[in-house]
């Protein structure tokens, strides 16, 4: 069973940067795309970023690009998200999740508060 464990949330300035990590257990992730997603009070649940496993690539919400940076760290199964040049806006709960090549959104991490402040 795939399990993701959410870490590095909390309360940050406008302006300022946060780098949330999520440590990935109990599978091989090569076929594995991970991402992030967030979900402000009140509002649905969106979509932040994504990482392909193999080969790295990337993608964004138009919200966060240009401030916003996913990677992972293949020997520590662990998927990063540097976020920079917060906004008010970007206040939520961060979820990472994962799933396979050609599947939904399947496996979720408990989720990391992000609060910031004007």
């Amino acid at each position: 069973q795939v399990q993701l464990v959410e870490s590095g949330g909390g309360l940050v300035q406008a302006g300022g940067s946060l780098r949330l990590s999520c440590a990935a257990s109990g599978r091989t992730f090569r076929r594995y795309e991970m991402g992030w997603f967030r979900q402000a009070p009140g509002k649905e649940r969106e979509f932040v970023a994504a990482i392909t496993w193999i080969g790295g690539s990337t993608y964004y919400a138009d919200s966060v690009k240009g401030r916003f940076t996913i990677s992972r760290d293949s020997a520590k199964n662990t998927v990063y998200l540097q976020m920079n040049s917060l906004k008010p806006e970007d206040t939520a709960v961060y979820y990472c999740a994962a799933h396979e090549t050609a599947s939904s959104w399947s496996y979720w991490g408990q989720g990391t508060q992000v609060t910031v402040s004007s």
